[in-house]
């Protein structure tokens, strides 16, 4: 089957970084009237996210408690990640660079919890070794959700909502989400945990459109709800996105539970697991295919049942005992279901273009990115060039090639 031609095409996204990791985490931290004194124990949660950086953030975080005399230990705040086990949760850690030797500190992990409160008519769960602690802090990304729109969604409350309960109270909760909506149940355990778990800080990043480090910001439990809101506006505005309203099929290089929690980003590809949550319909894809997971995800292919094809490579790479277990207690079982799965990249890009109705291949609006963070750099067919020549965003970068194959039927990956 003939494919359309393809141009590379630069996004002019925002560049605003932070240039110097450690010391805005130091400066953050020292504004933020924390109230840990010395000898006291600090609990520092770290989640299962590909966050930039993260394990720069987690050692300065460290550092800094150190220097006010402080005892902190690492631990994982991630849910039922890691196929729900401690051990599973350590791994996801060590792969982010975070170790007991790179921290300077003890890592500890359990799935156990403990009941700190109630929310909802619910019990409120919490780690059960940092409860243990005399404060406990979470540092993680600040980013729309993947699954709802509110005033907030995915950070600090979500990791004290969920994160914290580990795999027993994340079951809990995402049950809840049907019920009660999913912003509501994370704002009332988290203002739950706020009022009872002994929060002493939370540490929220947010990326720029390149994924990198563009904000860190640190809070107390009084400031926290008040800041994660504030940052959130800013992710909004910075994230990437896709330039396009509507498109016949995007060919996704590879996803992953690294690159988002639902596997590719819904806030990209407008597709979510949730259908009882209102989420935006922009852009609308025909089609989408998934070439690869990410090595990173450890075998979890969770969002995969976004996709509409996909192939042998991606599948057999598949954990389904992990990936059953994030679609069980998310409670969305059709994120795990496979899409038609094809022998070759080829042949399910070629498939794809042939199920998009009357529209010839060659007319065909197609988009393939690397994946759904990485959206600097994409490739659009020759359709696209009117919309792609009255944006002052988007830049043309070289000549119209074939979308490009190697001799397996692989595709050639998509450099930034």
């Amino acid at each position: 089957m003939p494919l359309p031609k393809m141009y590379r095409v630069r996004q002019n996204l925002s560049r605003h970084r932070v240039a110097d990791i450690p010391s805005a985490v130091h400066a953050a931290m020292a504004g933020a009237r924390l109230p840990v004194k010395r000898g006291d124990t600090v609990a520092v949660g770290a989640g299962s996210r590909g966050i930039a950086n993260i394990a720069q953030v987690v050692q300065a975080a460290v550092d800094h408690l150190k220097e006010l005399g402080a005892t902190p230990f690492v631990f994982p705040a991630m849910g039922s990640h890691g196929g729900a086990t401690a051990e599973g949760q350590l791994e996801i850690l060590e792969g982010y660079g975070i170790t007991e030797a790179s921290m300077g500190c003890p890592l500890r992990a359990t799935m156990e919890v403990v009941q700190i409160g109630s929310a909802l008519g619910l019990p409120v769960w919490c780690d059960k070794i940092a409860a243990s602690a005399d404060w406990i802090g979470v540092v993680n990304r600040i980013k729309p959700h993947t699954d709802f729109k509110g005033g907030i969604e995915s950070g600090l409350f979500k990791m004290m909502a969920i994160g914290l309960a580990k795999h027993h109270g994340a079951k809990q909760y995402h049950r809840a989400f049907v019920n009660h909506g999913f912003e509501n149940v994370i704002i009332a355990v988290a203002r739950e945990v706020l009022a009872k778990g002994r929060i002493g800080f939370g540490l929220g990043l947010v990326e720029n459109g390149h994924d990198e480090t563009a904000c860190i910001a640190a809070f107390n439990a009084g400031d926290l709800e008040a800041g994660e809101r504030r940052l959130l506006e800013d992710a909004r505005k910075w994230m990437a996105r896709l330039p396009f309203s509507s498109l016949d099929v995007l060919v996704v290089e590879e996803m992953g539970k690294d690159i988002s929690g639902a596997g590719m980003d819904t806030n990209v590809i407008a597709r979510t697991s949730h259908p009882r949550e209102k989420f935006p319909k922009d852009p609308q894809i025909l089609r989408i295919v998934a070439l690869d997971l990410t090595e990173a995800s450890g075998g979890n292919a969770i969002g995969i049942g976004n996709a509409d094809f996909t192939t042998r490579r991606l599948v057999e790479k598949i954990d389904w005992r992990k990936t059953t277990i994030n679609a069980l207690t998310s409670s969305a079982p059709n994120a795990a279901m496979l899409p038609l799965t094809f022998d070759s990249d080829r042949e399910a890009v070629e498939s794809a273009v042939g199920c998009i109705g009357l529209t010839q291949p060659e007319e065909a609006r197609v988009v393939r990115i690397r994946n759904t963070l990485m959206l600097g750099v994409i490739e659009c067919s020759e359709a696209l060039l009117p919309e792609i020549r009255k944006s002052p965003g988007l830049e043309i970068i070289g000549e119209a090639r074939p979308l490009g194959f190697d001799a397996a039927s692989r595709i050639i990956p998509l450099a930034e």
